[in-house]
């Protein structure tokens, strides 16, 4: 048996003895049950009980599930009729309703614990309760559920309980949620005063002048290097007639994740019946909002001629932007980058902090090419990634999405972009060297996405590479041959950061809130012990912002310990001490951080290339020491 399949059996029969314990100590009359699976580090139940849990009754909990191991009972299995199914679980609803919901035919198994625990279930499972005494496990956490994921349904309590083959690895993993959650972006970016949510405006974040500054960085960067490789940068509307997205596509695939702005479809008559008329208003619409209708109102419709939507991607601007002139083919590649803002709807459960939002932007760009510039084209866009994700010190991998069942065009094209896709792959990590994804393509052409893997040895997929033949063909886009005659261009979709407000999450946990000095919102803090060397404080403040660092100062009469204080919390990379001698010696004292012993007598010119050499390095580590030149 390998890991995975001992992990399996060990964690979902630990569930039965989870809602076994549950029954014992609440009294089966108590309990409705409902399902219990394995997830990644464990397994949960979902109960119907009598009272809110809390993390009180959790050792009640484990320690009756280790004495029911510890009755060494027997499990057995038993093939049985749905009707002999519903006897068994009579009283139990939900496992009533998940039995009448099965197929006629279905075959239905149900596993004993001993001779008083049933649950329903497809097993496999252990032969014995014994055998799981050597697993190790503890209860994670107990939240709500809707039953089936219905919002409509019945609230239920789901307890989660990690599971491990034994001690060792379940203290192991302990640690690391540990050191996940101290690296929680959402933790850091309040307490770093980089971003924040309000229900105001569900799932678009609001970034703080700190968090600005984080973004600003990235988007330089990312703007130097592009500029490097040849990208011109654009910027189009943010919305746009319902007609540009029924040409792309994205009416007919994606617009259950687009925001509208429904057209007005008409105008009520003086006779129309107000219900009638309500039906017709915009998705969304608060039923118990007080709405007031009159003849001549607007009847809004999202099928309307002159609905609008909020781009969820700039695919669609870009092949607009492209088919304004007419283009030779000297002019291929034609590199179009974009920072706009974008939208996506998502639902309420599935946001999460700046991993998951309703507005971000992307280091988008669409390249217009010669089928025979496809290769060189994608090998460059990887020799980006990979500088930028060394940069930020992360390795990645590569996988490859093949053609949807939904998608659009002929079989041929794809065929051909598929096959462009694993050359350009095979020879950059060789044959086996990366992951084929069977069926996830978009929906417009086959695609690369890069994993990259954090401090914590977790993937994240923010780069992807798309190869695109059509879009240039639903929007009619040509470019003259060396013939004088007329071709269709491919284009190549691309992000690296991905969504910038994804990637700073990523970032703000793998680097734990201490960024590199190039990147950190303010890099230098500047400390006046007294208030009279603010003047000297103001010079060296100046002296950093004409070089471009990001510099900030307290200039209040209060305790030096208290500022330095200020700017450890907000983990700022160097902060600078001046007092008298300071500004006799036109010097400054340096606590660099992480290091305890602090650098004195620094030159204020030493600082200045300190800071530039940070900065043009990219550096992931802070100069400890003053430079010699």
């Amino acid at each position: 048996m390998d890991r995975e399949q001992f992990l399996s059996l060990y964690r979902h029969s630990l569930a039965h003895i989870l809602a076994k314990a549950v029954m014992e100590i609440f009294g089966r009359d108590n309990v409705q049950i409902a399902i219990g699976p394995q997830i990644a580090d464990g397994m949960y139940y979902d109960f119907l009980l009598p009272r809110n849990l809390s993390t009180e009754d959790f050792p009640e909990i484990e320690a009756k599930m280790k004495e029911i191991m510890k009755r060494k009972e027997p499990w057995t299995v038993k093939e049985v009729t749905r009707d002999e199914a519903l006897e068994i679980f009579r009283g139990q609803k939900y496992k009533e309703e998940l039995i009448n919901d099965l197929p006629e035919g279905e075959k239905l198994t149900v596993y004993y614990t001993g001779d008083d625990f049933v649950d329903l279930c497809r097993g496999p499972h252990v032969e014995n309760s014994a055998e799981l005494l050597s697993v190790a496990y503890k209860i994670r956490s107990v939240s709500g559920a809707y039953w089936r994921g219905d919002e409509k349904r019945d609230s239920l309590q789901r307890v989660y309980v990690y599971a491990f083959p034994d001690q060792q690895q379940l203290k192991a993993h302990l640690n690391l949620i540990r050191e996940a959650q101290e690296r929680d972006h959402k933790k850091l970016g309040k307490e770093l005063e980089l971003f924040m949510f309000d229900e105001t405006a569900p799932g678009m974040p609001y970034w703080l002048p700190r968090g600005w500054k984080l973004y600003q960085t990235l988007l330089a960067y990312s703007r130097k290097l592009q500029e490097k490789h040849g990208y011109t940068e654009i910027s189009a509307p943010l919305i746009n007639k319902k007609k540009l997205w029924q040409i792309s596509g994205h009416w007919a695939h994606y617009q259950n994740n687009m925001f509208m702005v429904p057209g007005v479809a008409g105008f009520m008559a003086a006779d129309a019946e107000i219900p009638g008329v309500l039906e017709n208003l915009q998705d969304g619409l608060d039923e118990t909002a007080d709405v007031k209708l009159v003849a001549g109102s607007p009847v809004f419709n999202r099928d309307a001629e002159d609905t609008m939507g909020a781009k969820p991607m700039n695919c669609p601007n870009a092949m607009m932007t492209y088919r304004r002139t007419v283009h030779s083919y000297k002019e291929l590649p034609i590199r179009y980058s974009e920072y706009d803002v974008l939208h996506r709807k998502e639902k309420s459960g599935q946001m999460n902090g700046l991993f998951r939002v309703q507005e971000f932007r992307q280091d988008d760009d669409h390249t217009f090419v010669m089928e025979s510039q496809i290769e060189d084209e994608i090998a460059d866009i990887i020799s980006i990634a990979d500088e930028i994700y060394a940069t930020f010190g992360v390795t990645y991998r590569a996988e490859l999405s093949t053609r949807p069942e939904d998608f659009m065009g002929d079989i041929e094209s794809w065929n051909r972009a598929e096959a462009a896709l694993k050359k350009i792959l095979d020879d950059k990590y060789g044959e086996g060297g990366y992951e084929v994804n069977e069926g996830d393509g978009a929906f417009y052409g086959p695609k690369i996405d890069l994993q990259i893997k954090d401090a914590l040895g977790r993937e994240w997929q923010c780069g992807t590479i798309q190869l695109d033949f059509q879009l240039p063909h639903n929007f009619g886009l040509t470019y003259v041959t060396p013939e004088g005659g007329q071709e269709m261009p491919i284009v190549i979709h691309r992000a690296l950061y991905g969504s910038l407000e994804r990637f700073i999450g990523i970032i703000i946990e793998n680097f734990k809130g201490a960024f590199p000095f190039w990147l950190s919102p303010y890099q230098v803090c500047v400390v006046p012990i007294r208030p009279e060397h603010n003047d000297y404080a103001k010079k060296v403040v100046e002296r950093l912002e004409d070089e471009g660092i990001r510099v900030e100062v307290d200039y209040a009469d209060k305790n030096m310990n208290e500022k330095i204080k200020f700017a450890k919390t907000m983990k700022d990379p160097y902060i600078v001490v001046v007092g008298d001698k300071e500004a006799a010696d036109e010097t400054v004292a340096i606590t660099v951080r992480g290091q305890k012993q602090q650098l004195h007598n620094v030159p204020l010119e030493t600082l200045v290339k300190m800071c530039n050499r940070m900065n043009a390095s990219h550096s992931l580590e802070l100069l400890a020491q003053a430079p010699e030149d």
